[in-house]
C-alpha cells in the first residue's frame, strides 16, 4: 500500500481476529517508526509490547481496578473541557458510533459492556505501552505524537490494524508496576494492534472528518 493510500485509508479498529502477529512483521512495524523525527533527534520514546498470557493477566487486573472503582490517575492529564465546536464533534462521534452498533443512547447495560472493551484491548493479540521520562516536555510529547502516528501507519500500511487507547493509561501506575517499569517513566498512550476483524460490526465505523474549509486558511 502507498503511504498516501495508507493515510487515507487508516482507520481505527476495536475488533480484531485471535491471530498472532509474527514478531518479524511487529519488528518491521517498529523499524518503520523508529525512523521518526523528532526535536533535535532526542528520540524519547520507549517501548513495552504484551501478548499471549501477559496481555490476558494485564486485562483481568484491568478489569479488576474498573470493578473496583479505583481513581484515575494517567501520567498524561485527560482534558476535562474543549472549545463549544470540539465538543460538538466529540458528543456526536458518541452518539454516530452508537448509531452504527445498533446500541440505543439509554441502553447503559450495552454502553458499560462496549466501554470496558477498552480493558480488553478490544481483542488485540498484542498490546503496545508508549513511554517517556518524566523529566521531559511538551516538544517531546509532541515527538512521542509522530512515532505514534508513524507506528500505526507502518501497521496499516501490512494490513495490520490498531487502535490508540487513552482510557487504559487512567491506570498508568498500576500498569507501571505489572510491567515493572520504574515510576519516573510517563506512560503516555497505549496502541492495541492486531490483524481486523472484517467481521466485527464495531469495525464497519468511521470517524467524520472535518472538511478542508472548515480548518484550512490560504495566503497568497
Amino acid at each position: 500500500m502507498e503511504a498516501y493510500d495508507s493515510i487515507k485509508k487508516r482507520k481505527s479498529i476495536r475488533g480484531f481476529k485471535d491471530e498472532p502477529i509474527k514478531k518479524e512483521i511487529l519488528k518491521k512495524i517498529i523499524e518503520a517508526a523508529r525512523n521518526s523525527p523528532s526535536y533535535a533527534n532526542t528520540q524519547p520514546w520507549e517501548m513495552v509490547i504484551i501478548g499471549g498470557t501477559k496481555i490476558k493477566e494485564l486485562t483481568s487486573e484491568l478489569l479488576k481496578l474498573e470493578k473496583e472503582r479505583v481513581s484515575a490517575c494517567p501520567d498524561i492529564p485527560f482534558p476535562h473541557t474543549w472549545p463549544r465546536e470540539m465538543e460538538k464533534r466529540l458528543k456526536e462521534h458518541g452518539v454516530r458510533r452508537f448509531d452504527a452498533l445498533g446500541i440505543d443512547h439509554n441502553n447503559k447495560e450495552e454502553k458499560e459492556k462496549l466501554r470496558l472493551m477498552n480493558y480488553k484491548f478490544y481483542g488485540a493479540p498484542y498490546a503496545i505501552f508508549l513511554f517517556m521520562d518524566e523529566s521531559l516536555g511538551e516538544w517531546s510529547l509532541f515527538d512521542m505524537g509522530l512515532f505514534t502516528q508513524n507506528l500505526i501507519l507502518a501497521a496499516n500500511s501490512l494490513g495490520v490494524g490498531s487502535c490508540i487507547q487513552a482510557s487504559v493509561t487512567q491506570f498508568a501506575k498500576e500498569i507501571k508496576r505489572f510491567l515493572h517499569i520504574p515510576p519516573n517513566k510517563k506512560l503516555v498512550v497505549c496502541i492495541s494492534i492486531g490483524y481486523p476483524d472484517p467481521e466485527a460490526e464495531i469495525n464497519t465505523y468511521r470517524s467524520r472528518k472535518k472538511d478542508l474549509d472548515e480548518f484550512v486558511y490560504w495566503f497568497e
